[in-house]
């Protein structure tokens, strides 16, 4: 059998490398081409030739580094026969006050391949929220993932203490196993680049996004792959929110990609207490976006109670503090209930 072309090879191995970034050096030392052979000279004249093909661009700064196109068909709309899928049937948590689902969740329209943003300061119940999400769809095969459930003992991956403890605290109304004793979810041991772990169509929850403080700017890429990782699929992915900041660390990146944006904060003084903002709703068959709850974590953080709608004091307008004091009205909260 002759020996394959060089331009054979190249795409062939270019093939296998989309989205990457590749340069001169890196594919003679990958293809094994000899430095006495012309093909040591002749691979750059190539790469001219799939630049001009729309197959590998340069980087423009004449250092012989490439970026491999990532090859696209196009999708087909009428000329075929699309079934059309009604929205996804996502639960959301409950108030174990009333039982009944958090009262915004009827508003809320999703549809596969959504995803959902939990921007949280502090200690304001993201990993609550998380599992009680997770609960709520557990019959559903949720996969979870993320620093707050795992930890490495003795070199094996186990789930972390105070993750298992609210596990047992909320085995009183969930039921974690199915009838031969195994996880009705997936739990893995993830703590970046999670769009390469993600098991597409079923529910995604990664608690939570974390990137240095340098690369904020990158978390609109990883939101991005993870959302389009999960394919026909629901993603939640948790970030961390500064105390008074409008958004999530991330921004406006954050919102590029979220379908469904919730932001949690403090609730006046009690560390139990929480107040939830829907900052964003790409779909839903009321208004809700703006509007802001207030509720009561409790049982060791696995329940929520109390769940209301609040408004802005009357009497502070928000601020909390009137005449040097806490609010009369709201008691120091900013809000009263609606």
């Amino acid at each position: 059998m002759p020996e394959k072309r060089l331009s054979d090879k190249l795409r062939e191995f270019l093939l296998q490398a989309q989205g990457k970034e590749v340069d001169l050096d890196y594919l003679r030392k990958e293809l094994q081409i000899d430095p006495n052979s012309p093909a040591w000279n002749g691979i750059r004249q190539q790469m001219v030739n799939l630049t001009a093909e729309k197959i590998v661009k340069p980087s423009g700064r004449k250092d012989g580094i490439y970026k491999v196109i990532s090859q696209v068909t196009p999708v087909k709309v009428y000329s075929v026969l699309r079934q059309r899928r009604p929205p996804l049937e996502l639960k959301f948590p409950i108030d174990f006050t009333t039982g009944m689902e958090l009262s915004f969740a009827e508003a809320i329209v999703i549809r596969e391949g959504d995803l959902i943003t939990i921007g949280g300061v502090k200690s304001t119940g993201k990993t609550q929220l998380s599992l009680a999400f997770c609960a709520a769809n557990i019959d559903a095969n949720p996969v979870l993932m993320g620093s707050e459930y795992t930890i490495m003992s003795e070199g094996v991956y186990e789930p972390a203490p105070r993750f298992l403890e609210r596990l047992d605290r909320m085995s009183q109304w969930v039921t974690w196993v199915n009838e031969s004793g195994e996880d009705k979810f997936t739990l893995l041991p993830v703590r970046d680049d999670f769009a390469e772990h993600v098991i597409p169509n079923r529910l995604n929850i990664a608690d939570w996004i974390n990137l240095d403080a340098s690369a904020l700017y990158d978390i609109g890429k990883v939101l991005g792959a993870f959302k389009a990782a999960v394919g026909r699929g629901i993603g939640i992915a948790v970030l961390q929110k500064g105390e008074g900041a409008l958004n999530p660390r991330g921004g406006q990146f954050v919102r590029d990609f979220s379908d469904v944006e919730i932001l949690l904060d403090p609730f006046g003084n009690n560390p139990h207490d929480v107040l939830l903002t829907i900052k964003g709703v790409k779909e839903s068959i009321k208004s809700v976006v703006g509007k802001t709850y207030a509720y009561t974590i409790g049982e060791g953080g696995t329940k929520i109670f109390n769940f209301r709608e609040v408004k802005k004091c009357p009497g502070c307008g928000g601020s909390r503090f009137q005449k040097g004091h806490d609010c009369d009205t709201c008691f120091g909260t900013g809000f009263v209930d609606k």
